[in-house]
């Protein structure tokens, strides 16, 4: 397979992590980038081929990734469409880009993925919500799922709309853990605990909880409570958190970043 990335981030950087040696070669993979320090990194790690515009190994891949901001996609859009020769699969991993209006940009290129992956892909363990245009094959269905599940899990979608929920609670989500895990170091700290104290049982804590959470037949609601001793101190706290109305704002706050999705996928698919 001859997979081509237009942009060299940290999710393309990932995605060639998983790819380079398992299911492409290094002499298989392209990456585009103005950026000559990202390509140069990119080739010394990887050992894959760079170029700093879109050329000629970009028309003959199978499958072009396109890993650049939501901002600059109709600007690569214009610059590749006269290099979409045969019929590649494009695979976006860009926010509010909807595929109705890349295919617009592309004057009606209907082999298109849309993606929303997260930055756990940098460590092997994202996972992407996707959903394929009705111009896809199975086999390019087949090769997205493949080029994903590279990096993490897969989740399909039926309806596209739902991308911006997928948005949401998994690629935003990482930052949700961040947040609360700064939340745990700090009181730790404030309690007496070391920096260092504080973030190994907070990080330690949370990763056990999550894979425990995996493992489990029971809901993350039963664990909880099995937890939750009335009148101990773990009620205190979960009694304080609902009384702050924490469950409530998490899940406006998610609320809020699907709509901004929406938003986006408005702004930047408007007509100029």
């Amino acid at each position: 397979m001859k997979i081509s990335f237009i942009g060299g981030g940290n999710m393309a950087t990932a995605l060639i992590a998983g790819l380079a040696g398992s299911i492409a070669q290094a002499e298989d993979i392209h990456v585009v980038d103005p950026n000559p320090e990202a390509l140069d990194k990119l080739g010394a790690q990887y050992g894959v081929g760079t170029a700093p515009a879109i050329d000629a190994a970009v028309a003959g891949a199978d499958v072009i990734v396109l890993a650049v901001k939501p901002q600059q996609m109709r600007e690569v859009a214009a610059s590749l469409k006269p290099h979409l020769t045969g019929q590649p699969l494009l695979l976006s991993i860009a926010a509010g880009i909807r595929g109705a209006d890349l295919s617009r940009w592309l004057d009606g290129y209907g082999a298109i993925v849309r993606t929303m992956p997260n930055t756990p892909a940098l460590v092997g363990m994202g996972i992407t919500g996707m959903v394929a245009m009705a111009g896809v094959s199975a086999e390019q269905k087949d090769a997205a799922d493949s080029i994903l599940r590279a990096v993490g899990k897969t989740v399909w979608l039926d309806d596209e709309s739902l991308i911006d929920p997928v948005t949401a609670v998994s690629g935003s989500g990482p930052a949700y853990v961040f947040y609360f895990l700064e939340a745990m170091q700090q009181a730790a700290v404030e309690m007496g605990l070391s920096d260092q104290q504080g973030r190994a049982l907070a990080q330690a804590t949370f990763a056990g909880a999550a894979q425990l959470a995996a493992q489990s037949s029971d809901t993350v609601e039963v664990l909880r409570q099995r937890v939750t001793s009335k009148g101990g101190t773990t009620h205190a706290a979960i009694t304080s958190l609902e009384a702050a109305g924490v469950k409530e704002a998490i899940v406006a706050a998610m609320k809020a970043a699907a709509a901004r999705g929406r938003e986006l996928g408005d702004e930047l698919g408007k007509d100029a």
